[in-house]
């Protein structure tokens, strides 16, 4: 029996680099559309096609959906994290759980980096005003990134780039980590609380989790330093939106920069109406070569692992 993978979703303009190398493989590839659907149209097409694999970029994998075919060998992520599938139920039916965990590692953290000087420099908000017809350069409160602290929430491989990156700048670094326990060369490890109170600009590259859910909520943006900087890149759940609306308003915070949203592809109506709102819709991971590598590298996953052999990047071994 021809082995079929399930792609429920995609975001890019078609599916032709997982279908070559599927296809080259002997096995059949079956594509949702584009956009993500509901988690309940995706167990209704598990339940019709019971595919072996499913490959998945947004959309919902469920519980539901991965009991739905007792073929199904392997779950694969076209990213990072894995909020969009039900891992327990997973690893409680044998099946295995993958993800790319180093694609986009340049870009997230260029993306951090991007969000950094645009608001020392004022990119995005004096593109706005020129384009509004106000010049005004005797209005410019600029800074210089060079002499700011730089708070890392969370240290993995996308953080350490950052890292390396605003220490060309000059920047002190101070990094949160629950499994940072001392110093690296040029990062100082420590709690969040001191790295919120201290840093000028906050970056967060946690990945999102039941524990990490709104860590970055009202008490904590609270904390910051008045009139600081937070970027986030790496999940919307994990800073509370309204909190930081509050905070643009009341002027605790001089700008957000996010990546991401909570409610995306949603965007509040107040969100948008904030001055020092930077906003990119979820596109930090994305360049021409790190989708090319996502997009084989997550298919090669799932042929190698039909095929009887180990994984490379497995998430619940």
């Amino acid at each position: 029996m021809i082995d079929t993978v399930f792609l429920t979703d995609y975001a890019w303009p078609d599916d032709s680099v997982e279908r070559e190398i599927i296809e080259s493989a002997g096995m059949r590839l079956i594509s949702g559309p584009a956009a993500p659907l509901p988690a309940s149209d995706i167990e209704a097409m598990v339940q019709e096609h019971r595919p072996s694999a499913i490959l998945t970029c947004w959309a919902p994998v469920s519980a539901k959906a991965i009991e739905a075919s007792s073929r199904l060998r392997i779950v694969a992520r076209l990213g990072v994290g894995l909020d969009n599938i039900a891992v327990d139920a997973a690893t409680a039916c044998g099946i295995l759980v993958t993800n790319v965990p180093d694609y986009c590692v340049e870009e997230v953290s260029d993306h951090a980096v991007g969000f950094a000087l645009a608001w020392t420099r004022g990119l995005v908000l004096f593109d706005r005003e020129v384009r509004a017809g106000c010049w005004s350069p005797a209005d410019a409160r600029l800074r210089r990134l060079g002499t700011l602290t730089c708070g890392l929430v969370g240290f993995g491989r996308i953080a350490r780039a950052t890292a390396r990156k605003l220490g060309a700048f000059g920047c002190r670094l101070l990094a949160y980590d629950p499994f940072l326990q001392a110093d690296v060369p040029g990062v100082h490890a420590v709690e969040l609380d001191e790295l919120l109170t201290n840093s000028d600009i906050v970056i967060v590259h946690a990945p999102l989790t039941k524990g990490t859910q709104h860590l970055i909520n009202r008490e904590r943006i609270a904390r910051m330093r008045h009139g600081s900087l937070l970027i986030n890149v790496s999940r919307g759940g994990i800073v509370d939106t309204l909190a930081v609306i509050e905070a643009l308003q009341s002027g605790q915070l001089s700008a957000a920069a996010l990546d991401v949203l909570e409610s995306e592809p949603l965007v509040p109506a107040e969100l948008l109406r904030e001055r020092g709102a930077m906003l990119t819709p979820h596109v930090a991971f994305s360049s021409d070569a790190s989708l090319l590598e996502l997009r084989r590298r997550a298919a090669e996953e799932v042929v190698r692992v039909l095929r009887g052999e180990a994984p490379r990047n497995p998430c619940n071994l």
